[in-house]
């Protein structure tokens, strides 16, 4: 498996801590308000990611966070609270909101046949952690107590801008968007770790600690969550490329103080979904979400094929044009699986091969272009066998999850009214006495694996 890692901008051999196990970790949202589809192109990317992995035969550990607290509107420390931003907006109480939101944005994730990670977590479900971390970098000199909050002291971090390859001249207060300076830092960068009732007094979510009656800062949920969950070495942390700085950097420089060592081997950043005026977000244009693209009469998948025609690093520029051509070629492909036949004939000389470039696919730094090729490749192959090729699809789609194969409701309700059609065929042959035509019908059936019962009641028939 080779992966791209942000830490070093390369492609590496990827080598976990334990032989045939993957540590993952991928940030979750801030569950304020419904995710929008750029966002979602994210977890479509960690989906297919983790699928792939586990194709490839290792062991996926993946832990993700629900952030409903501590996230303001500036990924820096600065800003409204999202939270109390989006419970202002709507006249309800933060952990409603919470609660709203985050069920919707597994439903997006249902949809889009997002597999949901085998421990979610809520960032307000573990303050005693964060306050244990905390506690313990004050106690080692990497935090300090300024006017009421505590900070990490980002000049005692070991090559604090590796991950985003910027430096403190490039960022003169520390964050991306043009806000006032906080005077109680020692250094512009320094990021907070604990907030306490000094700032946004009139935040619902507080709890008690050392340093008076407050709330976590956002970047300590990440390194807390992971670190209980997964342990004190991670080996694949994932996101969007804007949570690169100041967000995974603060990560790094908090983990790697508490622990004491490298905590994180691979970076895996996934690219923008820009529309053509430039970066989606929720405060511009029309709101593209899951349930507006459905609105409009598209297929949530289709969305997901279209995603997968792009590679995960680069930016993919969205359009309705771009998605109706996505469409059409994804109902045009699943057209053409349906109509394969289904009588079992495996033959497994090719099987081995396909197998083996859908696997050097997914190890080419997650290559979900070649992995969609190699599904027409497969049906153009006229050495397979129809069933040959159903069988490469649906192995296929366990890392595509594009539902290529018909669930098997349909697939009898097919069968059903063929099977129906061809009784009604021969029962007309009999009628005219053409008992030719009529055996015919009936060994056609057989050699599908369908044999017909005649009674006196009439024709029916059994699956062999």
């Amino acid at each position: 498996m080779k992966l791209y890692n942000t830490l070093t901008r390369q492609v590496e051999d990827f080598i976990p801590h334990e032989e045939g196990v993957v540590r993952m970790y991928t940030c979750g949202p801030t569950v304020y308000h419904f995710a929008h589809i750029g966002n979602l192109r994210t977890y479509i990317f960690e989906d297919i990611l983790e699928k792939g992995l586990k194709y490839l035969g290792y062991e996926v550990k993946r832990v993700m966070n629900i952030t409903d607290v501590g996230h303001l509107t500036s990924d820096g420390d600065t800003g409204e609270d999202k939270m109390a931003k989006g419970a202002e907006r709507e006249g309800k109480t933060v952990y409603e909101i919470a609660k709203f939101y985050t069920d919707a944005f597994f439903d997006d994730c249902d949809k889009l046949n997002i597999k949901k990670p085998s421990v979610v977590e809520s960032a307000s479900h573990h303050i005693n952690t964060y306050i244990k971390m905390i506690s313990k970098m004050l106690d080692d000199g990497y935090a300090y107590i300024s006017s009421g909050n505590v900070y990490f002291d980002i000049s005692k971090a070991n090559d604090y801008y590796q991950l985003s390859g910027k430096n403190s001249e490039d960022l003169m207060i520390g964050v991306r968007d043009t806000v006032e300076e906080d005077k109680a830092k020692r250094n512009p960068a320094d990021f907070v770790l604990w907030f306490t009732d000094s700032k946004f007094k009139n935040q619902d979510m507080r709890w008690d600690s050392p340093w008076g009656l407050g709330y976590p800062g956002w970047h300590i949920e990440c390194s807390g969550i992971s670190g209980k969950y997964l342990g004190e070495y991670l080996d694949i942390h994932c996101g969007g490329v804007d949570n690169i700085f100041p967000h995974h950097t603060n990560e790094i420089a908090q983990s790697e103080a508490y622990f004491g060592h490298k905590w994180c081997n691979y970076w895996v950043h996934g690219e923008h979904l820009n529309d053509q005026t430039g970066k989606m977000s929720k405060s511009k244009g029309e709101f593209l979400t899951v349930s507006l693209l459905e609105e409009k009469g598209y297929d949530p998948l289709s969305y997901r094929y279209f995603c997968l025609g792009s590679h995960y690093r680069k930016v993919l520029i969205f359009s309705y044009e771009a998605l109706s051509q996505a469409e059409a070629a994804y109902k045009k492909l699943k057209n053409r699986i349906r109509k394969l036949n289904r009588t079992p004939d495996l033959h497994e000389n090719k099987i081995d091969y396909y197998q083996k470039q859908f696997q050097d696919a997914i190890a080419d730094d997650l290559n979900t272009s070649n992995m969609l090729t190699l599904i027409y490749d497969v049906l153009k192959d006229k050495e397979l066998t129809d069933f040959t090729k159903l069988y490469l699809i649906e192995d296929f789609d366990k890392v595509l999850s594009l539902d290529l194969i018909e669930e098997e409701k349909e697939i009898d309700e097919e069968i059903d009214s063929y099977v129906l059609t061809k009784i009604e065929e021969r029962n007309l042959a009999k009628k005219e006495k053409n008992f030719g035509l009529a055996d015919a019908i009936r060994e056609e059936l057989l050699e599908k694996g369908i044999r017909l019962i005649d009674s006196r009641e009439g024709t029916t028939y059994e699956k062999l």
